[in-house]
């Protein structure tokens, strides 16, 4: 794990763990469009915190329609040890502009977190699994996602952030 210790007592964590044991106020998916959770995170995501988390994201969908690049849903995480999970649906490798739009996906994961007054957030590395992203290009977008978050939002809730 590395930690980067900020202002006003804030860290940004980057480590290699099972998302779904992380105990903090939220946890982010890297979700499809469609929210449907099969594979990667998201199917590991409700094999741990049970089909609720799907229910929810077939209900979102009903209302909403399907998410498009960078934007987020808000869920519960069931019996996870998070209080919720956004979920993001992140680029593909090969797009076009694609480091602007992971680097939107997390800054909209980041504005949802503070406004729900998320304290702590773990994210995984978005869009680096089935549609990938090298994990260099994730953790640049991330990293300079949160420095914007933070430098644009003094009053963040945010205290931990954690990849």
């Amino acid at each position: 794990m590395k930690s980067f210790i900020l202002e006003e007592g804030r860290v940004v964590q980057l480590e290699i763990s099972d998302i779904t044991e992380q105990e903090v106020d939220v946890i982010v998916n890297a979700a499809n469009g469609y929210l449907r959770h099969g594979g990667g995170v998201a199917g590991a995501l409700v094999r741990a915190g049970g089909k609720e988390i799907q229910l929810e994201s077939d209900a979102y969908v009903r209302e909403n329609g399907p998410l498009e690049i960078g934007e987020v849903a808000v869920t519960g995480a069931g019996s996870l040890h998070a209080k919720k999970i956004i979920h993001v649906f992140g680029p593909q490798y090969g797009e076009l502009n694609l480091e602007e739009k992971l680097y939107s996906s997390f800054g909209h994961v980041l504005k949802k977190a503070a406004e729900m007054e998320a304290v702590t957030l773990a994210t995984p590395a978005i869009s680096t699994g089935i549609f990938g992203v090298p994990v260099s290009i994730c953790a640049n977008q991330f990293l300079r996602a949160v420095g914007d978050h933070l430098s644009e939002n003094a009053s963040t809730s945010l205290k931990l952030i954690k990849m």
